[in-house]
């Protein structure tokens, strides 16, 4: 519930705050749609959890274990997409596009799509958890198959998404350190996104115009090209 309730705030923020709608913002709504995905898939493990059963059959068990699938590797790859964009923005001081940020979340949400679908389709498997109350990848088949599917999806899934995220803060981190232009405050609301929606939620001309915003207002006064 806290996660929907601050997922569906960021979503909020984004459709009330004519400010917001960049085409950066539009990675941060991406991301902030998944995560509630997310957290409406744990609503209903809680929920069969209560009744210790699982009460939406076989079909339901395939589709519960898709959709928490999907919106999990959306966030993971949405992250990195993120991550990709500040650095272009810091580093490049040049806006993103909007056709990039579009290309950029259709990528993300048809490539997690396709992995999600993979299971459903014979390679990998979705089972119940050991509990019984909700649905996921079987991690127990020790076959080939799942192995094979297994390796293949943490790699272009985790490894590669955590190879952009990483290089692209540390690059970024060593592009303002280098500048002396280093803003611990505002890099930390640029990350998280929770907290630029509680920035423009609150309706503060101080907190909406103060350092800890400099983030959402610096493609408003660089106005570079757009790439």
């Amino acid at each position: 519930l806290c996660g929907l309730s601050l997922n569906g705030l960021t979503i909020f923020s984004f459709c009330k705050t004519p400010e917001l709608w960049t085409p950066s913002h539009l990675l941060v709504l991406s991301l902030a749609l998944a995560d509630s995905g997310i957290s409406l898939n744990a609503l209903i493990a809680a929920t069969s959890s209560l009744l210790r059963r699982w009460p939406y059959g076989s079909d339901g068990c395939q589709a519960h274990g898709f959709q928490g699938f999907l919106m999990a590797l959306a966030s993971i790859c949405g992250s990195a997409a993120i991550a990709w964009g500040r650095y272009h923005h810091y580093c490049t001081r040049s806006q993103l596009a909007w056709s990039t940020a579009a290309s950029l979340v259709l990528l993300v949400w048809l490539s997690s799509a396709f992995w999600a679908a993979l299971p459903l389709l014979g390679w990998g498997h979705y089972d119940y958890e050991p509990l019984g109350t909700c649905c996921t990848l079987d991690y127990s088949r020790g076959d080939r198959n799942f192995t094979s599917f297994l390796f293949t999806m943490a790699f272009f899934n985790f490894l590669v998404p955590l190879f952009i995220t990483r290089t692209s803060y540390q690059l970024m981190e060593q592009k303002l350190r280098k500048s002396g232009c280093l803003q611990v405050p505002a890099l930390i609301a640029k990350m998280v996104p929770t907290i630029n929606a509680i920035n423009y939620a609150l309706g503060s001309e101080m907190v909406c115009r103060g350092n800890l915003a400099v983030p959402f207002t610096a493609e408003e006064r660089a106005g570079p090209s757009q790439v």
